[in-house]
């Protein structure tokens, strides 16, 4: 099997030929400086990068972890989820426990139960009552518009029509009538009872009125001031015997104070410093302050005791280990090798060691 050859190229023109060489060394010119550009800006670019930029980045990073983002993540591990995980094992224990308990218990029985109630019960009965009202209702509908349309032609020619009618002809000439009449006897009533209200006013006034007011002005007005000076007078009167009452009320009651007084406070009185006060005295300087005494002898005398006893213990306790253990030995006296006082050295002494003979 011989090789596949490859498809022939097709031949390019010369004008092709000679407008890509000057098309392609324009390019070159204008394209080089601005890929030299590009090239020592990349350099420059890196070199910044890698010696400036990064590092102050790092170290700005660093310190932007340092101040803001440590302190936030030390609170949180060190404050917030301590107390978040403190506080869930309390919610957990004091809401999820009981909560899960009450829905496990109560409300997951107390749901089935009202579901069960619900499809099997209220559900059944929801729809036969939907039917049936559903039924009731179309009937009571269709029986309603027959009705109405029934009861509107009834009214309008049973009712409307001849109650206009009536209203027209019949109501609205009665109606001026009996105005007209009800205006005349208005008037006449108004006039009969003015003469009426007149002629009882008059009678009012003759065997009421001025029989009273002869009745008020020559009998009640002389009663009255009779009766006024009456009561003025046994007013005063009243006013004086309250106070003689008062005066004697007060002399009564100093009367009965100074017999209480010389009955009962003054014999009081006087037994007290004739009889109690002496025997007071009597019984404190001869019972009272003996007593005293004695208590504060015998309190010295058990405190001497004690201390005694407490003594003897101490040396009948030093004894017996005096026995046991033998006495301390006596403390030697040291040597400190100085010098007396009559054989120290002076200036004009001639005890050393050159003069000495």
């Amino acid at each position: 099997m011989e090789p596949e050859k490859p498809p022939p190229r097709h031949a390019e023109g010369c004008l092709t030929v000679a407008v890509r060489l000057p098309v392609r060394m324009v390019v070159l010119v204008l394209v080089v400086p601005v890929r030299m550009v590009w090239d020592v800006l990349a350099v420059g670019g890196r070199f910044l990068r890698d010696t400036v930029l990064r590092p102050a980045g790092r170290a700005l990073l660093w310190v932007a972890w340092a101040v803001l983002v440590w302190p936030w993540v030390t609170l949180w591990r060190h404050a917030l989820v301590p107390l978040g995980r403190g506080l869930a094992r309390l919610g957990r224990v004091l809401v999820v426990v009981p909560g899960r308990w009450l829905y496990r218990r109560a409300l997951t029985p107390l749901g089935h139960g009202i579901a069960w109630l619900y499809a099997r019960v209220l559900t059944p009965l929801g729809h036969a009552l939907t039917w049936l009202l559903t039924g009731i209702g179309h009937a009571l509908a269709a029986a309603g518009a027959g009705a109405r349309a029934v009861g509107a032609w009834l009214a309008r020619y049973l009712a409307v029509l001849p109650a206009v009618w009536l209203y027209r002809h019949v109501l609205t000439p009665l109606g001026h009538g009996i105005g007209r009449l009800a205006g005349a006897l208005l008037w006449l009533g108004r006039a009969l009872l003015t003469g009426i209200g007149t002629g009882l006013g008059r009678l009012v006034r003759v065997l009421l009125v001025l029989p009273a007011l002869a009745l008020w002005r020559w009998v009640l007005t002389p009663v009255g001031r009779v009766l006024a000076v009456v009561g003025r007078e046994i007013g005063a009167a009243l006013g004086h015997a309250w106070r003689v009452a008062g005066h004697l009320s007060l002399a009564v009651g100093r009367f009965l104070g100074t017999l209480f007084r010389w009955i009962f406070v003054e014999p009081v009185r006087w037994v007290y410093r004739t009889v109690l006060t002496p025997v007071g005295h009597v019984v404190r300087d001869l019972v009272l302050r003996p007593a005293a005494e004695a208590a504060r002898s015998a309190g010295r005398a058990a405190r001497q005791a004690l201390a005694t006893a407490r003594e003897t213990v101490r040396q009948a306790r030093a004894e017996t280990r005096r026995l046991l253990f033998g006495t301390d030995p006596e403390p030697q006296p040291v040597s400190r090798r100085e010098p007396k006082a009559a054989g120290t050295r002076t200036l004009g002494s001639s005890t050393t060691a050159l003069t000495k003979d």
